[in-house]
């Protein structure tokens, strides 16, 4: 089934061998009936001439040998109904055989003296009451006209065949009637129409194969190209973008041929523009982010002697100094992020992977940053680090990762508070992180773009983390970097939650999660009969490549 669902060939030339064995059986059907009824209306026109004739015969020696009785000479009437059916069958030479049969309205049948045969007579072994039916034998006696009936003829050996049967009421020569049959065997006739059926059948197979094997040339001339035209765009799409079909003549392949060349240059014009394009970009990026580290360092200590030295300027002053050196840390953290996106993009990225307690991670991140939940007006809670979480992770990546979820949840969880729960799935083979925040949470659609980079849900909401809209780009990066998935779920209004999974060893493979991506406590509300937020949650495939996150960069930063 496979093989006849992508092989066009197989399918259009098996069609055809169906069709022509359809119309070549219904051909064959239409000739032999044809050529039947001829055989046998020939043989029917054939056999009434011969029995007319023999019946005519028959009539004329009755009346010769009444003539020669009435002037006084014998004539035994069994013995003269034998030389009568022997007479008329040596004119057949073996073609057909005569049957005298005696007549119910025969007073001899009733048992009177005369000259009616008293039994059958046949000029061949043939089994009369098996051959003639009574209903035939019925007609012959009612009516005086030729009687006609295909039947079978049955032989005195058992064997049997399909015949012509005549038969004709007749008077002998007493004048009593009697019954006169020629009985017809469609021998030769079975013959002929044998030979034209296997003729037929082995001209139906023959004309069957020839166009079968002419319906897989021809398709072969237009699928061949096809084919190729696939298997190219296949090595296309895999990157070999000098690939090019062979174009021979000018038919319409041919132009399809010109055509899709055409479109592979084309193709590979517009690719090669575009990667030089995103390599002078990434060069750009790179290039800038590292020259401005200089003057930047050099701004920085000049920033921090003024900081410094604020308390001896008014407060006007002294505020701007504050200020400045802010925004030089945001700016410094915009460079950090931008390097940092330059060497992914570069695949210069470097997992250090070792032994760590993810709970050592989380636990840093929350007393970090939880000065900054506490004036938000919520708490960062930690569930599920009753036990060692282990897992292979580059523990400065993964601390990133965490880092930058906990203050997207801090920053749109309204002052609620915000729950890291870890986990590590029974077999051991992975680990998860999920941050939960009950604030804003993500609109239809967003969960597409919240780990695109410069993404944020709201650019009109006031900030007070100062993020640079590329953390969570950098995130799924780092979560892709060791085989991981970084996955989103939110519902307008009742928050958002980020899963982070990974596999427990360097390398190994990632199967599951050991947490669900949609929070218990949405379920169990819609279980209480709220009604259904809008699912905007999608996983971000670990395969995704790093220049093109598959979901999107932030929800924050």
């Amino acid at each position: 089934m496979r093989l006849w669902r992508r092989n066009i060939q197989l399918r259009v030339v098996a069609s055809t061998l169906l069709l022509s064995m359809a119309v070549v059986l219904v051909l064959g059907v239409v000739v032999i009936g044809q050529v039947r009824n001829g055989l046998l209306e020939a043989k029917r026109q054939t056999a009434q001439s011969q029995a007319d004739g023999g019946f005519q015969v028959a009539r004329e020696r009755a009346t010769v040998d009444a003539s020669e009785a009435g002037a006084g000479l014998s004539v035994d009437a069994a013995t003269w109904s034998t030389e009568v059916v022997q007479q008329l069958a040596s004119g057949g030479q073996g073609v057909f055989s005569v049957v005298a049969l005696p007549s119910e309205l025969s007073p001899a049948f009733a048992g009177d003296t005369g000259f009616a045969p008293r039994g059958p007579r046949v000029s061949s072994a043939v089994d009369t009451d098996l051959s003639i039916s009574e209903e035939m034998r019925e007609a012959v006696d009612d009516d005086r006209a030729t009687q006609r009936q295909y039947g079978t003829i049955v032989r005195t050996d058992g064997t049997s065949e399909a015949g012509l049967i005549i038969g004709k009421r007749m008077t002998d020569v007493a004048g009593n009637p009697y019954q006169l049959y020629y009985l017809f065997p469609f021998t030769q006739e079975e013959k002929s129409l044998s030979l034209v059926t296997g003729t037929i059948a082995t001209a139906g197979l023959f004309v069957v194969a020839l166009l079968g094997a002419i319906a897989w040339l021809v398709v072969r001339q237009v699928v061949t190209p096809v084919r190729m035209a696939a298997g190219i765009a296949e090595r296309l799409a895999a990157g070999r973008l000098q690939e090019r079909m062979k174009v021979s003549g000018e038919d319409d392949i041919a132009r399809l041929g010109e055509s899709f060349n055409k479109m592979a240059r084309n193709l590979q014009k517009q690719i090669q523009q575009l990667e030089e394009l995103s390599r002078m970009q990434r060069r750009f990026v790179s290039d800038v982010s590292h020259e401005l580290r200089t003057p930047l360092t050099t701004v920085r200590m000049a920033a921090d002697v003024i900081h410094e030295a604020r308390g001896e300027f008014d407060p006007a002053t002294a505020r701007s100094a504050e200020l400045l050196l802010s925004q030089l840390d945001r700016f410094e953290l915009l460079l950090a992020d931008l390097l940092e996106i330059s060497r992914f993009d570069a695949g210069a990225a470097v997992l250090e992977a070792e032994a760590t307690d993810l709970r050592d991670v989380v636990h840093r991140v929350v007393e970090s940053f939880g000065s900054l939940a506490e004036r938000r007006g919520g708490r960062l809670l930690v569930r599920g680090d009753a036990r060692p979480i282990v897992a292979e992770v580059d523990a400065r990546r993964i601390e990133r990762v965490v880092r930058n979820l906990v203050v997207n949840a801090i920053e749109h969880g309204e002052g609620r508070d915000v729950v890291v729960r870890l986990a590590v799935a029974a077999d051991g083979g992975a680990v998860a992180i999920a941050v939960r925040d009950h604030g804003i949470g993500l609109r239809p659609g967003e969960v597409d773009q919240v780990f695109s980079r410069f993404w944020r849900a709201d650019p009109a909401r006031a900030r007070t983390t100062g993020g640079t809209g590329l953390g969570l780009s950098i995130a799924v990066e780092d979560a892709h970097l060791h085989g991981g998935r970084l996955e989103a779920w939110g519902e307008p209004g009742g928050g958002a939650q980020f899963r982070l999974t990974l596999p427990a060893t360097a390398g190994g493979a990632l199967r599951g999660s050991p947490l669900p991506l949609e929070p218990v406590d949405a379920r169990a509300r819609r279980g209480r009969g709220v009604p259904a937020p809008t699912r905007s949650g999608s996983a971000v495939a670990a395969a995704a490549e790093p220049s093109e996150p598959s979901a999107r960069g932030g929800h924050g930063d």
